[in-house]
């Protein structure tokens, strides 16, 4: 099998809410995510975790992010998506001048910052790899899973389905971590996890083994049983 490392994803936000709301929605993509409420330890961070791209807000306690900017630089070649409130030219210039990759302004959708950050992976060649499971290949970037050399043909409910199993490959994941991930909240019935699943497992196990497995009490696990 194919090693799978995920793209590590420093956020770097004060206002608690937004922070806990970025680190939640980057997680349920697929993403190792670290979050910082202001810059304190952003260059330990920056040895210690080595992200892929940071997430940094501009108006931060302390040095602002126009000054941890320049420290990432001065650092690291990670990806840097900015956040702002603010939405004026001359800061938006002021950031991509001094090397930010993208600017996200305040108030913003969850999924268009998700989208946002695994745009600037890609063009900054930091994308996850493709994940083999036995005989199954699953390339998230590329919208594509095949057994061998057969596409399997997916909804695209169950490709989101797939997708979030595939970059969890080989850990537990909950009922209510599949509905946050597929379909934006968990307050629908375990049973539409149930069902998806069922209908996802019936496509793929037309091609060989059962991959996705149910373990009692806690979730589902995409995995092979021949290693």
């Amino acid at each position: 099998m194919a090693v799978h490392t995920e793209p590590r994803i420093l956020v770097v936000e004060d206002a608690e809410a937004i922070r806990v709301s970025v680190e939640t929605a980057l997680t349920a993509a697929g993403f190792a995510v670290r979050a910082l409420p202001d810059g304190g330890e952003l260059e330990q961070e920056l040895s210690r975790f080595r992200p892929d791209l940071v997430v940094l807000d501009v108006m931060l306690p302390g040095r602002d992010g126009f000054e941890l900017l320049r420290a990432i630089r001065r650092q690291s070649a990670s990806g840097v998506v900015m956040l702002t409130a603010r939405d004026g030219v001359e800061d938006r210039l002021r950031g991509l001048g001094d090397g930010a990759d993208d600017y996200v302004l305040k108030p913003f959708v969850l999924a268009e910052l998700v989208a946002r950050v695994t745009a600037v992976l890609r063009r900054t060649g930091r994308t996850r790899p493709a994940v083999e499971v036995g005989d199954l290949v699953v390339d998230v970037e590329a919208g594509m899973a095949r057994h061998g050399t057969a596409p399997v043909e997916l909804t695209s409910t169950e490709w989101k389905l797939l997708s979030y199993l595939a970059t969890h490959r080989g850990r537990v994941v909950t009922k209510t971590q599949i509905l946050t991930a597929v379909w934006g909240y968990g307050d629908y019935a375990d049973n539409l996890v149930e069902v998806n699943v069922s209908t996802l497992r019936k496509k793929l196990e037309a091609h060989g083994p059962r991959l996705v497995h149910t373990v009692r009490g806690q979730g589902y696990v995409l995995r092979s049983d021949a290693g």
